[in-house]
């Protein structure tokens, strides 16, 4: 067996400038900031502007940052992986789109829908090219525009989601940093409390499917609730349970951002300190695929070499998974 593991060395991200607050959704739906603020803890999220932006544009904004920031030659990333549900086109993939243009022209690509939990499978993913020894410079994107697949006047799911991208670079470490364990997990028999019916092959987009409003993101709110604290409770127990680990043992929880409840409540079932589990839902709304690589992006300058971290997310399908790491680097 090799000892090699898949180690983050670096982290990238972007949000885009424009801010839509919910003093701007009360003049568009009938809602209110107090209202949203105590049932979601959000108060702002960033929306992608300007023609001919898309996701890709966001995660290749994110891969230049990480480029920058690491020091590291886009010829000699291997490959991109993209978690996101808003890939600009049915195909090419977005991980394409993003490779070339961020520079990442040697590389190849390929995106995983997995919804919210896009970038935990994502990370998953391409920890395996890492290991086998085949590729040293792998990329895992977490994008998402959301506003495009958003209705603005549905109050129960606009208030939510907001677009933003964040990018980690993997690399082989041979000292026990990185990638150390996970748990994924899906049922789909959670398809009609959390979708987008129509553009797909079971319902091509039509006018009929436009008119009745079929394109737009679909959730049964309490259900999802209710299923996402229980699976990001039972991955991240049988996680630790697997590695001999108790809460104690985890420096941080990076979950994703969904709910400011949700995360209540799962910090309050793990026995994790609130303090333990890092929190950004405010500033950005729910990111799907973005939220755990913009958080870490956020609270990179907390991190240390050998702080222990349990990456978690719940999505649409249904999805989830928890992901055990051993962090590779002093943030400052």
């Amino acid at each position: 067996m090799s000892n090699i593991t898949a180690a983050i060395t670096g982290i990238g991200s972007y949000t885009p400038p424009d801010k839509l607050t919910n003093a701007d959704l009360e003049k568009m739906v009938e809602t209110n900031h107090e209202w949203i603020v105590s049932r979601t803890g959000i108060e702002e999220r960033r929306i992608l502007k300007g023609e001919g932006k898309a996701t890709s544009f966001m995660g290749a904004e994110a891969v230049k940052n990480l480029l920058e920031k690491t020091g590291t030659d886009p010829l000699d990333i291997d490959l991109i992986i993209c978690g996101t549900v808003t890939g600009d086109m049915v195909f090419p993939d977005t991980a394409n789109q993003i490779g070339i243009k961020s520079g990442c022209t040697n590389s190849f690509g390929f995106d995983i829908n997995a919804a919210c939990s896009g970038f935990v499978y994502s990370i998953n993913t391409g920890a395996q090219f890492i290991e086998t020894g085949k590729y040293k410079k792998v990329i895992v994107v977490g994008a998402d525009m959301m506003s495009s697949i958003v209705d603005y006047e549905d109050r129960a799911t606009c208030i939510l989601f907001g677009d933003a991208a964040g990018a980690v670079l993997l690399e082989p470490n041979e000292e026990g940093y990185g990638i150390q364990d996970s748990i994924l997990r899906a049922d789909g028999s959670g398809v009609d409390y959390l979708n987008l019916k129509a553009g797909g092959s079971l319902m091509p987009a039509s006018h009929e499917t436009v008119d009745k409003r079929l394109h737009y993101a679909y959730q049964e709110g309490r259900v999802v609730f209710k299923h996402a604290v229980k699976g990001m409770v039972s991955a991240t127990k049988d996680l630790l349970k697997n590695n001999n680990l108790k809460s104690e043992d985890i420096d941080w929880i990076v979950p994703h951002q969904a709910n400011q409840r949700i995360l209540e409540s799962v910090a309050n079932m793990m026995d994790f300190p609130l303090e333990k589990v890092l929190i950004n839902i405010a500033k950005y709304g729910n990111t799907t695929s973005a939220t755990i690589p913009l958080c870490m992006a956020e609270f990179e300058s907390r991190f240390k070499k050998g702080d222990k971290m349990v990456l978690t997310a719940f999505g649409g399908g249904f999805t989830w998974g928890s992901t055990l790491v051993t962090w590779a680097y002093d943030g400052k």
